[in-house]
Order: structure tokens, then C-alpha cells, then sequence
């Protein structure tokens, strides 16, 4: 903001004297510009070019647990055992 120095000043008793109606109004003029609106209305009226991948089809192949992989009991992610970092409590290197 801008301050123009050779304008005149107000002393402590003028800035005062402002009116209530005027630091009211002043409040609602703040607060004017905000909208309620619904994130997830407004999230599901947009679309991004090319991102309908509704003729897509998925194919995972799932693979039981090998013998040299463990399941982290805080991620739950299956591990190589060569990231165990807390062998009795079956915790992974990254959430130590």
C-alpha cells in the first residue's frame, strides 16, 4: 500500500473519533468477497482434457508374498527383506 507522506496527518483524538457504523461497515466489506462453495461440486464440474479413461481397462497381475519379502506392520507395504529395520516389531527402514 502506498503512503502519500505529505498528506495531513490525524492525531491520535481525530483517529478516535471514528464511528462504529463506519469500522462496521468497513468489516462487512472484508468479508464481502468470500463465497461458500461446495468443494466437491465445484471439483466435479471440472474436467482436465484427455483425462476420461473410461474405455481403459486395468490388468494387475497380483503376486502372492515372496519368502525374501516381509509386511511392514506401520505402512503395511510388502517389503524386500534387505529393508527390515526392526526385525521383532516387523517395521520398515522408512517408518523408523
Amino acid at each position: 500500500m502506498a503512503t502519500d507522506y505529505d498528506a495531513p496527518r490525524k492525531n491520535e483524538d481525530e483517529q478516535s473519533e471514528e464511528s462504529i457504523e463506519e469500522l462496521k461497515a468497513r468489516r462487512h466489506d472484508k468479508n464481502s468477497g468470500k463465497v461458500d462453495e461446495d468443494e466437491t461440486e465445484a471439483a466435479e464440474a471440472f474436467e482436465l482434457p484427455g483425462a476420461d479413461l473410461s474405455h481403459e481397462e486395468l490388468a494387475v497381475e497380483v503376486k502372492p508374498k515372496q519368502d525374501d519379502e516381509f509386511t511392514c506392520m506401520s505402512c503395511f507395504l510388502v517389503h524386500h527383506r534387505s529393508q527390515l529395520a526392526d526385525a521383532s516389531a516387523m517395521i520398515c527402514r522408512d517408518c523408523i
